[in-house]
Order: structure tokens, then sequence, then C-alpha cells
């Protein structure tokens, strides 16, 4: 595994390589990203750890209107050159995400419910709506 970082003031870029794997810059996966139904809030903080939010949503209409199920997960998960692997806390054993920065989209899987809302999902194909450091619900 190879790690480099590159400091300049208060502001450091930190590429990890491991392997033949493509490596990610912090700038690459920090901030929001979002799709139809669900965001991640994502923040590098150094030696292979990114601080994660995920908030998720599945809209469906019943004979009373429209509903919806709501589902988030929180935690500290780990990355190895452009893949990150994720279980939120208080999440079942079985749960895991992984999240893959590929060509400035974020690709995720879920094995496992993960104790969201019934059909509410992490799985899915993000894109970047912010480089801002994003707010934390533990903030």
């Amino acid at each position: 595994m190879f790690i480099s970082a590159l400091c300049l003031a208060a502001t450091c870029i930190v590429t990890v390589q491991a392997g033949s794997e493509k490596s990610v810059t912090a700038a690459q996966v920090n901030g929001t990203w979002q799709r139809k139904g669900g965001e991640f809030k994502i923040w590098a903080l150094g030696q292979q750890r990114l601080q994660i939010e995920f908030s998720g949503v599945y809209e469906y209409k019943t004979p009373q209107g429209p509903t919806a199920n709501t589902g988030e997960g929180s935690g500290i998960a780990t990355i190895e050159g452009d893949t990150a692997i994720f279980k939120p806390e208080g999440a079942e054993e079985e749960c895991r995400i992984t999240l893959k920065f590929t060509g400035g989209k974020l690709a995720v899987t879920q094995t496992s419910v993960c104790g969201f809302g019934n059909n509410v999902t992490a799985a899915g194909t993000y894109k970047k709506v912010s480089t801002k450091k994003p707010k934390f619900d533990s903030d």
C-alpha cells in the first residue's frame, strides 16, 4: 500500500493506493453526493478513514395519498484505492455498503437490509452536488 500527502497551509491532499487499484484524492471523495431517493455526505479524515452519513427515502402511493419510508445511517468507512466499505453504526452484522468512486460518480452496492426503512436502500449511482464540507448531524 502506498500513501502520500501534500499539505499547503491548512489544506491537505491525501492519496491512497493499494496494489494496482486506482487511488482517489480527498478532493475526489469529499462532499455531498445525491441520487433520487438518497444522499451521502462524505469527508476524508485521513488514515484511510471517511466520515459518512447516508439518508434515503422510498416514496410510494397509498389509497390515502402519497407517503414515504425513510432511513439513515452514519459512521466511519475505511477506504483502499477507490473503494470504501461502510457499515452504519447499529446496523445488522451482515450489512455492508460498498462505495466505489469512479469517473466523477459514486457507485454504491448494499448487502443486507442495513436497518433502513422498508424498501429504502443505499444502492445506486450518485452524482456529486457539492464539494463543500458537509454538515454532519454529529457536528
